[in-house]
């Protein structure tokens, strides 16, 4: 599971920047500092004891965003970005994808990236 959430994310590596990888935990972030004098948090992935965490941090800072998140993926939510996940599911991973390629989209017209 974890794999194949990294897996949706590997497309963006080449205009964010991995943050070092440990094997529970990947993380992408903007090159350059664009909040605060620093980078900023696209996505990251975290590996708990029974379940798989993906947080966008997109979805976080724009309400329009949140708006437009299926109603079976809200059902994963914690918090304002964090989706867990305890099996693949590719319905609920294709969501995410539009979704996380929709904050990528929004990350590229505040110029974060």
């Amino acid at each position: 599971m974890f794999s194949a959430l990294q897996q949706m994310l590997q497309p963006y590596e080449e205009h964010l920047s991995v943050v070092p990888y440990r094997p529970e935990f990947y993380c992408l972030q903007t090159r350059k500092a664009a909040h605060k004098g620093k980078p900023v948090w696209f996505a990251a992935i975290r590996m708990g004891k029974n379940y798989v965490s993906y947080h966008l941090m997109p979805v976080y800072m724009n309400a329009a965003l949140q708006k437009r998140i299926p109603r079976e993926l809200k059902k994963r939510m914690q918090g304002k970005a964090c989706f867990n996940f305890s099996e693949v599911d590719p319905a609920l991973f294709r969501q995410l994808a539009e979704l996380t390629a929709a904050g990528f989209a929004g990350y590229q017209a505040l110029k974060y990236i």
